[in-house]
């Protein structure tokens, strides 16, 4: 089933030249306090348009009821909102819902809430697009065009949320960073949203229930730690050694997997941080009992570590196949064997490629 729904339902999009003014956005409540002082106005103006625009989620400056309306004049033409709207809404038949978004200089980007019997997760983009080129991944095969601005992540949280009250009556549990784009290439901008989401005067949701993924920057990651980040971190790892982790991620090449370990052990001894490695198992390719040996090795090099076995979702720029489900039950009898935390996670959303590596603006 697919279904549309109007920008004004969960997003505004703002005027072709609101781009010409500065995102009101990027100012900080105190910058927005200092704003007001400027102007003549009491500072406390600041701290309720920060209210509006973050808490309250304001879709328009209309929308700040308890300003006057010569404020809310001023505001329009000094600065722009740059909300993003809903420009295709998509139920799944499992109930997995994808969202395209239209950012204000219309660029699209997609979203996915993925409601389970015990979590309502979002799933969201950083990147419009993605460089690093995974062989495996709809969004590798696209044109990588921008970074997201903070608020630009923000709003698909909120637009996410607001289905999963509407669609579910309960809000978001979880989210993850693990839609279009490397958020460690976008790292500043990723981490001011996550910065948002769990503040008070955001959404107020614990890091713990936010998980980052990554392709693998190593000296990002290191930075996550001397950052000392509160949320979870997942690696896209798919190989467990060089050669067929490059074949598959390009970015190999550059971060190593020992590379990589240094890297994560770096962060769990800054943060203590929870690490997850993301493995896809393809057929005939990474889902052999060697495989499983490298891969047990390279757990037990980083403290905690777990993995999350997930299914292939076919796309059609590839030709990978999915492993058998009695080679997936063997892969992961390994795993436990040797006391390593396995989960399988099953693929959502397929009916409308809003599953693993299917995200691509369809």
């Amino acid at each position: 089933m697919v279904t549309k729904r109007s920008a004004g339902t969960i997003g505004y999009l703002c005027e072709v030249n609101s781009a010409e003014k500065p995102a009101i956005r990027d100012l900080s409540r105190e910058e927005l306090e200092q704003f007001f002082v400027e102007q003549g106005a009491p500072a406390f103006r600041g701290r309720q348009v920060h209210a509006w625009l973050w808490k309250k989620h304001a879709h328009s400056f209309a929308e700040m009821s308890d300003l006057p309306s010569a404020t809310r004049d001023m505001l329009e033409s000094a600065f722009s909102l740059n909300h993003l709207s809903v420009d295709l809404h998509q139920k799944s038949s499992d109930g997995t819902v994808k969202v395209r978004f239209r950012l204000y200089d219309g660029n699209l980007v997609e979203g996915v809430l993925i409601p389970t019997d015990t979590r309502l997760t979002a799933c969201i983009s950083s990147q419009v697009g993605c460089n690093l080129g995974c062989k495996f991944c709809a969004t590798g095969f696209m044109k990588n065009k921008r970074n997201l601005q903070p608020y630009e992540i923000y709003d698909q949280v909120a637009a996410i949320n607001k289905i999963s009250l509407e669609d579910f009556g309960k809000p978001l549990s979880n989210i993850v960073y693990m839609g279009m784009g490397e958020p460690l290439l976008n790292y500043s901008n990723v981490l001011r949203s996550v910065e948002m989401i769990t503040s008070p005067d955001g959404m107020g949701m614990s890091p713990k229930r936010i998980t980052v993924s990554t392709a693998g920057i190593a000296k990002m990651i290191r930075k996550l730690g001397d950052d000392g980040v509160k949320f979870n971190l997942a690696l896209s790892l798919h190989a467990p050694d060089d050669a067929k982790r490059s074949a598959l991620m390009p970015i190999n090449d550059s971060n190593d997997l020992q590379t990589l370990v240094q890297a994560l052990n770096y962060f769990y001894d800054k943060t203590k941080g929870r690490i997850t490695f993301e493995y896809i198992l393809f057929d005939g390719i990474n889902e052999t009992e060697q495989d499983a040996k490298n891969l047990t090795r390279l757990c037990r090099q980083v403290p905690g570590a777990r993995v999350n076995i997930i299914e292939y979702n076919p796309i059609r720029e590839a030709d990978y196949t999915r492993s058998r489900e009695e080679q997936r039950e063997r892969f992961i009898q390994f795993l436990e064997a040797q006391k390593v935390v396995a989960k399988v996670r099953r693929s959502r959303g397929k009916d409308i490629d809003a599953a693993c590596g299917q995200l691509a603006n369809k």
